[in-house]
């Protein structure tokens, strides 16, 4: 009997995938059988990271792409499509945080990339791909949000907000193609060690403060966000839509 968790002949379209958790979740679901598409901004960097997933026996494409631009993204389906065919996986995962500070100093022009970043493009990349997967009555949708859709920030307000919205997304994009069988989820992870989250925990006082008030006592790692991502693309994920997994290490509970 096959492995529920297997992805075998999936192809996953991954933003922000050249790093990070983007590239974590990449090599799992590699691991799991998929066929991946690595795309960021920069195409070394994608390029790069393709290359590890290949060297460990994976199969992955690289398509550079600015999620905020729209041109870019449609760019990324279409390619996705010339290169393997279909699309069975979409984790919208690429993200900006431009502003640091409280909400009484935020531009529009921050706000505005905020919200087309992190809302807007997963928007697109869904209405772009969920129809294709609605034909075969068969697909799955992971967008990576953040416990800061779930709490306040004196700091990354703006942030939290578009993760918020990221969460309604899901649910009414759950809620509108569940009759087709495409499911919609979301990961909420905590503060994880990336460079994009490094000016979070890069600070040994505030990393301190942080891990007191976590009942783990630590900050995650990307390597334990991917396989949360590949469980929710899998058949074992498969009556599991429209909600928010978050991994945290219990500091929303503590």
């Amino acid at each position: 009997m096959p492995s529920p968790f297997r992805l075998d002949d999936k192809v996953a379209l991954i933003t922000g995938s050249s790093r990070g958790i983007g590239l974590a979740i990449a090599r799992a679901m590699a691991e799991q059988g998929a066929r991946v598409v690595i795309s960021s901004r920069k195409a070394p960097a994608c390029e790069e990271a393709a290359a590890t997933i290949r060297a460990a026996g994976g199969t992955a494409a690289v398509i550079p792409c600015n999620v905020s631009r729209r041109d870019e993204v449609e760019a990324l389906v279409a390619g996705t499509r010339k290169a393997f065919g279909r699309i069975d996986i979409v984790v919208g995962n690429a993200a900006a945080n431009p502003a640091y500070g409280p909400l009484g100093q935020l531009t529009d022009e921050a706000f505005d990339k905020i919200i087309g970043t992190n809302v807007k493009s997963n928007l697109w990349l869904c209405n772009l791909t969920i129809p294709e997967m609605a034909e075969r009555r068969d697909g799955a949708v992971v967008i990576v949000s953040s416990i800061g859709g779930l709490r306040g920030s004196e700091v990354i307000g703006a942030y939290g907000i578009s993760k918020a919205a990221d969460f309604a997304l899901a649910r009414n994009l759950a809620l509108e193609w569940g009759p087709k069988n495409v499911r919609v989820n979301c990961i909420a992870p905590g503060l994880v060690k990336t460079d994009f989250a490094k000016a979070l925990w890069e600070n040994p006082e505030a990393l301190k403060r942080r891990t007191d008030r976590t009942p783990l006592r630590r900050i995650g790692e990307p390597e334990e966000i991917g396989p949360i991502a590949a469980f929710l693309a899998s058949p074992a994920a498969s009556f599991i839509t429209g909600q928010i997994i978050v991994a945290d290490g219990g500091v929303t509970i503590a």
